[in-house]
């Protein structure tokens, strides 16, 4: 008789990081999946892309939370119209020290909140997320040292008897060995969505639609996500 796995809630904003991420933790846990809106451009096709995912694994378990309050306290271009998206050019190298109009402050702290107290309730014992190192010039919140920092708080936070690990796997990678892992898992990466701006075809030209055609391109593959003609590959 085989063992059962032990589950794990995954968060899953609908990119191909998280995507990743869920199908490197179904490996070896039961999933469950959090995903929260929270006033972006792309809220809705997020959400869509969520859902796809959840489907793809045949998820039961899922919940959807509402952190609207983001759009209230502003300060981000993906959450305040006012704020422009910053564009480049295609296959323009991307990064830098400077944190951009992008970052959304102090969100990772929220998302990882919202997961800790339902694994709490669900039983579950780890939590993935799929933050990127290489993005934590521009988001510190992506940084290595922040999730060791918050696994300190879910112990000091919870119930003497919880047991919940805060699990970064793509954490080290590249954006382009993100791509190889989950091609190699099988992960419905034409389900994902990462454009900043747009819901019906990506721009090809915000931070996180560079970063993504630069990692396909480096992984030698395809995006196959649509982009909108204006897009030069």
């Amino acid at each position: 008789m085989s063992r059962e796995k032990p589950k794990a809630v995954a968060l899953v904003s609908g990119g191909m990081d998280s995507c990743v991420t869920a199908a490197i933790a179904r490996e070896t846990h039961d999933l469950a999946v959090v995903h929260a809106s929270y006033g972006q451009r792309t809220e809705r096709r997020e959400r869509q892309a969520f859902e796809g995912i959840a489907d793809f694994y045949d998820v039961r378990e899922r919940l959807v939370v509402q952190l609207n309050h983001f759009a209230q306290i502003g300060g981000s271009a993906l959450t305040d119209a006012h704020i422009a998206v910053p564009e480049g050019q295609a296959g323009a190298p991307v990064g830098g020290s400077e944190i951009p109009s992008t970052y959304v402050p102090f969100r990772n702290a929220h998302f990882l909140s919202v997961a800790v107290s339902w694994a709490e309730v669900i039983g579950a014992t780890a939590i993935f997320i799929g933050a990127v190192a290489e993005d934590s010039s521009g988001y510190p919140d992506c940084r290595p040292e922040y999730y060791r920092v918050f696994q300190q708080l879910v112990r000091e936070g919870t119930r003497p008897e919880t047991q919940i690990e805060i699990v970064t796997p793509v954490i080290d990678m590249r954006k382009w060995e993100i791509v190889k892992r989950g091609t190699e898992l099988g992960a419905p990466l034409d389900r994902t969505w990462s454009c900043y701006q747009f819901e019906d075809a990506a721009c090809g030209v915000c931070d996180s639609c560079r970063l993504r055609l630069n990692a396909f391109a480096e992984a030698g593959m395809s995006d196959p996500i649509a982009y909108q003609a204006r897009v030069e590959r």
